[in-house]
C-alpha cells in the first residue's frame, strides 16, 4: 500500500524546529520560516546540543551575515511561491527589496557570491518544483497553474519546465500517473 500526502513545508519545519527547541527547554518563539527569537541567552553547551539535534533533520544554524541574508532571500522567495495566492505580479526585485530593506543589486550580489547561482535561476528552479507539486496534488489546468505562477503564457511555462526537467508538464503528469498506477497494481 502506498500513501500520497500533501504538505506545507513551512508549517512542517516550523513545528519541527519548535519541538526541538522545546526539547532543550529553550524559551523562544519561531516567528517566521528560518527565524527564531530567543527571550534570553542560552548556555553554550545547550546551544551545541541544539545544533547537533537540528543537524539530524537537515536544519543548520546560519551564523554569518551574508549567509543570513541569503537565507532571508530564500525564505522570501519560497514564501512568495507557496502563498495561497500564488506568485504575485509584483516584480521580484521590488518584492525582495521591500521585504528585506536592501537594494536588489546588493541582494543579488550577495546571493550569487554565497550560492553560486543567481536569484533568477533559484526562482526558476523553485517555480518548476512548485509547478510539479501542483500538477501532482491539485486538480488545476496548465492555464490555471501558469496564471497562478505568473508566467506570461502556458507555452513559456511549458518551455521552461522542459528545459529544467527534460519533459513537458503533460508528459511529466502522465509519467507520474503511470508510476502511481504501476505501484498500486503491484
Amino acid at each position: 500500500m502506498e500513501l500520497y500526502v500533501k504538505y506545507n513545508i513551512d508549517v512542517m519545519c516550523k513545528v519541527l524546529l519548535q519541538q526541538q527547541l522545546n526539547k532543550f527547554g529553550i524559551d523562544c518563539t519561531v516567528t517566521e520560516p528560518g527565524y527564531v527569537k530567543f527571550r534570553e541567552n542560552i548556555p553554550m553547551d545547550t546551544y551545541k546540543k541544539l545544533v547537533n539535534s537540528l543537524k539530524e533533520f537537515g536544519i543548520e544554524i546560519v551564523d554569518n551575515q551574508k549567509s543570513i541574508m541569503v537565507q532571508k532571500i530564500k525564505n522570501a522567495i519560497i514564501e512568495m511561491l507557496y502563498s495561497e495566492k500564488g506568485v504575485q505580479s509584483l516584480k521580484i526585485s521590488t518584492y525582495l527589496s521591500e521585504k528585506l530593506g536592501e537594494s536588489y543589486r546588493t541582494l543579488s550580489q550577495v546571493f550569487s557570491e554565497v550560492t553560486f547561482i543567481s536569484i533568477e535561476n533559484f526562482i526558476i528552479l523553485h517555480k518548476i518544483e512548485r509547478v510539479k507539486q501542483l500538477l501532482l496534488t491539485e486538480n488545476l489546468s496548465l492555464t490555471e497553474i501558469s496564471f497562478m505562477m505568473n508566467y506570461s503564457s502556458v507555452a513559456y511555462l511549458s518551455q521552461q519546465f522542459k528545459n529544467i526537467t527534460g519533459v513537458t508538464p503533460t508528459t511529466f503528469q502522465k509519467i507520474m500517473k503511470q508510476k502511481r498506477y504501476s505501484k498500486a497494481t503491484n
